[in-house]
């Protein structure tokens, strides 16, 4: 194993089983140059960083990622317990948010790709496609003690291919919602005695995932946003002995969300809760219980919630939690914390490369995004653990005063731990020492710890 801090050293121990001997080295040289490395994340950027230029044989790197025998599956599973061991205390919920992200990608040999509406760019009334692979990503939600706030840390990330690339190849296509529900179960069978809570948009806003969550022997509360005109009934009433025919499925009709909404007879509570900002904001809530029915498909048993601003500065939101229990206000503080996701694929693109590499065989690509986004995750672990509960240095500036830190703060923090292992790994014994005034030293750190 490269000469690490011990603290590193700690955590990457765990992930040593999965590979063999000679490609956990390897393996080593890629996570470590990937931090380094600024600019984009190749692995020719790596084994530069890594001191390795006339490495002769560094086609061994490019196999790590293209032909070893290593899985990706594995790794998800221990960098989960590894994040919820630290982040997470042992009576706590689990808070797991999921979503979708558009890498743009261009290329014959990338097979995968498709074209999408590009959600960054795109808007309520205009739409813009982008070209690139479609990625599925779970992140933690879990607060950074040192960072004093709440981040999404990726876990695991799965490749969901368009329906024209299944076309192709004869196979049946799998649907953002079914790709979801697969892993939710994935998520329940990691973690079997943990309360969870899983927040999505409305993409995964569908009966079939919902009920599936719901259903499991140790159910998995989705919260998500609900459809104002969805079709809510009453549950439907006991069934009476002797009563002939099918059992019902529901009972009388509810009015819908936009009735509600515009009903003088609707009861408001005006609450503070958690917002979008890491602030507090007062809104008025209202909520009740239903389930949700469509024909030919499963029934959800409900809490909707309605989200309305006073001041009327955004459009009344719904939302529901196929958990009744929980409160209206919590309900609202879950929801909120799936913002943290865009936050991590903004920070990935910035700071990690996201989009920068250059694979083109197929497992090489399966392997490489999902190993960036854990990247943010492992980044965050190494920092905690080599902080041992003291404040992370805070990169502050006379037109930028930052009070709290953020990922750049922590990869540089984990940068500057991490280049003694870059400068003495094949070094000689007597290298060649060039003196120059600290005060440069000093400029030159500091702007590659905080290069993108």
């Amino acid at each position: 194993m490269l000469p690490l801090p011990a603290a590193i050293i700690g955590v990457l121990r765990h992930f040593e089983g999965c590979f063999s001997a000679r490609v956990w080295d390897w393996a080593q040289i890629l996570v470590v140059g990937a931090m380094l490395a600024p600019g984009p994340r190749t692995v020719a950027a790596v084994l530069r960083v890594m001191g390795l230029s006339d490495e002769a044989q560094f086609q061994n790197y490019h196999r790590v990622l293209n032909r070893a025998r290593w899985s990706s599956h594995a790794l998800s599973r221990i960098l989960l317990r590894l994040l919820v061991a630290a982040f997470v205390p042992p009576d706590a919920v689990v808070v797991v948010g999921m979503d979708d992200t558009i890498e743009r990608r261009r290329g014959a040999k990338i097979a995968a790709k498709g074209i999408y509406r590009d959600p960054v760019r795109s808007s309520q009334s205009h739409f813009v496609k982008a070209s690139g692979l479609r990625w599925l990503s779970m992140h933690l939600l879990a607060p950074v003690p040192w960072a004093q706030r709440i981040w999404g840390l990726p876990f695991l990330t799965v490749l969901a291919p368009s329906e024209r690339y299944h076309q192709e190849r004869g196979r049946p296509h799998k649907t953002l919602p079914d790709w979801g529900r697969q892993m939710i179960r994935q998520l329940r069978r990691w973690l079997p005695d943990r309360a969870l809570v899983v927040v999505v948009d409305r993409t995964y806003a569908v009966l079939e995932l919902l009920a599936d969550a719901a259903g499991l022997a140790q159910p998995v509360t989705v919260i998500t946003r609900l459809r104002r005109d969805a079709a809510l009934y009453d549950p439907a009433p006991a069934r009476e002995p002797g009563t002939k025919g099918r059992p019902r499925r529901k009972g009388q009709r509810q009015p819908t969300l936009a009735q509600r909404i515009t009903d003088p007879k609707t009861i408001w509570e005006t609450v503070t809760v958690p917002w979008y900002d890491a602030q507090e904001r007062t809104v008025e809530l209202a909520s009740g219980t239903a389930v949700w029915y469509h024909a030919g498909r499963p029934v959800v048993p409900l809490r909707w919630v309605l989200v309305r601003d006073p001041q009327g500065a955004f459009e009344t939101q719904a939302v529901l939690s196929t958990e009744l229990t929980v409160s209206p206000v919590q309900i609202v503080g879950y929801f909120v914390l799936r913002w943290q996701l865009e936050v991590t694929f903004h920070e990935v693109r910035d700071h990690l490369g996201v989009e920068t590499q250059r694979q083109w065989s197929d497992l090489a690509i399966l392997r490489t995004t999902p190993a960036l986004l854990g990247l943010f995750s492992l980044v965050t672990l190494f920092a905690h653990e080599v902080l041992h509960g003291q404040p992370l240095p805070v990169r502050r500036a006379a037109w930028y005063a930052k009070e709290l830190p953020t990922f750049s703060d922590t990869l540089a923090f984990v940068r500057q731990r991490l280049w003694p292992v870059s400068i003495s790994y094949l070094s000689p014994a007597q290298p060649d020492v060039v003196e120059i005034p600290r005060l440069l030293f000093h400029r030159l750190t500091d702007t590659l710890a905080y290069a993108a």
